[in-house]
């Protein structure tokens, strides 16, 4: 395409990495209409507003303003959306609490990943540099306990599943952050930290424990609202009567038989959950970064408590934005192994292409409560697969024209459907990355794509390759912003039939057997047979595609699922 990509004048490039797509997508576009040259770039689109200025002054006092796009966060700290200002212009330090690394891990912990990599990819996009930091916890009670039942080192045990934490982060194209700490290799620095705390006073040890004390920090209960007298004495940690105060929680645990454990002042022990990431976070962004964001769980008292730690060893210690992500429901119930509605990253992919999944994921705003069930994962297969079948589309197509006969414009409608295409998705992103809107405007665009593929009007329309072309562009760089571009459009559609085989219970063979045995029935007249034979397809998530050159069939959803919908209560 490289004469209609003249038109196309990207500030970012676009890359592809072996595993996953870059956080940084074409955001500027040049298009052209019949009667005039119209140029819109995607970082500035809408009114003066839409943009923030902030002033650089080096080191010889030179000022600079640089200009990004306005960008706001809902800051639980405040309760709000905020404009998003960094401490340190065109610079963003990010710091997300990662897993417990003993286990698989859930959907829950796929809804706070991929929540984030938008957030990361958006920041990238935007023309940040940001330092993302993500930590492993590979040294935790929970971990010791499964390492026990398995016999198993508790470190190689988490070692294990950090490896396949990091191939569901790849399924899902998560981004690698930039730093990914774990706790075992940050004992100096765990160990300064609560020496730090003790010296300050805000803490104490019993009998080679240290526990903070939250009497000495009067701002416990900021960032949850909760007061101090409502506290719990905290997680992970048994209730402790040694204790001054019940939501004292241990920075330090002395060593009990079986367990690892690493010498400190205070005598052998390991450190306690919380004190983890203040200590790495402040290792990797400092004690003052941008954004430090999580699980709504994480609220209390895992984020109150490194708030209070943090402060505690130095005062100075500032966040500006903390941000979390909603929880995850199950057939509108609490996800739990308790309740047997608890599933793993591997198991819902076993049966949907992980895209299928992240689609899912962000089809809801991040900080809302979100509903799994079979009806809302099919729905956002049959709609990754509508995607991903116009894009495939529009490149077989422009395999078959010649580059060079193609033109540098596109018509008037064209132009000002990616337009409204791309203010729609700058605007919803922008405002506290509304994922569910941006998707949602991508309905226009792709309906153009399959008019100008399919039907006689869009055929005969002028300049109809470069509107494709155009059309295809803009819809795969808002993909990379969302973490959805495939590394092939056919490769993803043939995962998606497999999986639908898969749900299915059924081969491509059996299915191609049911279409000849379907148009035997419609040779011989038999058109009740024809029609039993097209709805059991169907009924299983197989849609029948009659056309001039035979028949094929798509995953769709599944008509089954539908009766029972009509027919629930």
């Amino acid at each position: 395409m490289a004469t209609l990509l003249k038109c196309y004048k990207p500030l970012l490039p676009f890359q592809r990495p072996k595993m996953h797509i870059a956080a940084a997508a074409v955001n500027s576009f040049r298009y052209y209409s019949r009667s005039r040259l119209r140029a819109r770039c995607l970082s500035t689109i809408g009114n003066s507003k839409s943009t923030v200025d902030i002033k650089v002054v080096n080191s010889e006092g030179t000022e600079t303003v640089l200009r990004k796009q306005q960008l706001w966060l809902h800051n639980t700290m405040s309760k709000q959306k905020e404009l998003f200002i960094p401490k340190v212009p065109g610079k963003v330090g990010m710091y997300v609490c990662g897993v417990t690394a003993y286990d698989l891990s859930h959907i829950g912990h796929a809804r706070v990943y991929v929540s984030f990599d938008v957030l990361y990819r958006y920041l990238n996009y935007l023309g940040y540099e940001v330092k993302y930091v993500r930590n492993f916890t590979d040294v935790d009670d929970k971990i010791i306990a499964r390492a026990n039942e398995l016999g198993e080192d508790p470190i190689i045990l988490s070692r294990r599943f950090c490896e396949e934490f990091h191939q569901d982060m790849a399924y899902l194209h998560c981004l690698p952050p930039s730093v990914e700490p774990r706790v075992s290799d940050h004992m100096p620095q765990i160990i300064n930290m609560i020496q730090q705390i003790l010296d300050n006073g805000c803490a104490y040890r019993i009998n080679g424990d240290v526990y903070f004390s939250v009497d000495k920090f009067p701002e416990y209960g900021t960032l949850s609202g909760r007061k101090l007298e409502d506290n719990r004495a905290g997680e992970r940690v048994a209730v402790d009567t040694r204790k001054k105060h019940p939501a004292d929680f241990a920075l330090w645990k002395t060593a009990k038989a079986g367990e690892p454990f690493w010498e400190s002042p205070w005598g052998p022990g390991r450190p306690g959950w919380h004190i983890e990431c203040s200590a790495m976070s402040a290792a990797y962004l400092g004690y003052t970064f941008d954004i430090h964001g999580g699980g709504m769980d994480l609220v209390f008292p895992h984020h109150e408590n490194e708030i209070a730690q943090s402060c505690a060893a130095c005062r100075e210690s500032n966040i500006t934005y903390w941000i979390h992500n909603g929880f995850v429901n199950i057939d509108s119930q609490k996800m739990s192994k308790s309740l047997g509605n608890f599933f793993t990253i591997r198991q819902v992919i076993d049966f949907y292409h992980p895209l299928a999944l992240r689609l899912f994921l962000i089809g809801t705003h991040y900080r809302s409560p979100i509903n799994y069930t079979i009806v809302q994962i099919e729905s956002a297969s049959d709609r990754l697969f509508y995607i991903y079948q116009a894009l495939y589309d529009c490149q077989i197509l422009s395999t078959q024209h010649d580059e060079a006969s193609l033109k540098d414009s596109i018509p008037a409608e064209t132009a000002n459907c990616i337009n409204k295409f791309q203010d729609e998705v700058l605007s919803s992103i922008s405002d506290d990355l509304h994922t569910p809107v941006a998707l949602a405007a991508m309905s226009d665009p792709l309906k153009l794509i399959n008019d100008l593929l399919h039907t006689r009007k869009g055929k005969k329309q002028a300049l109809r390759m470069e509107s494709i072309a155009a059309l295809e562009n803009a819809i795969r760089n808002v993909l990379a912003i969302l973490g959805l571009v495939p590394a092939s459009y056919a490769e993803a559609l043939n995962e998606l039939r497999e999986k639908a085989l898969k749900r299915a219970k059924l081969t491509d063979d059996q299915v191609q057997q049911k279409i000849v045995e379907r148009d035997t029935a419609r040779k011989n007249k038999d058109y009740d047979r024809s029609d039993v034979i097209r709805k059991d397809l169907a009924a299983v998530g197989i849609a029948l595609m009659d056309s001039p050159e035979g028949t094929t069939w798509r995953p769709a959803f599944p008509l089954a699922l539908e009766e029972e919908q009509v027919t629930a209560p």
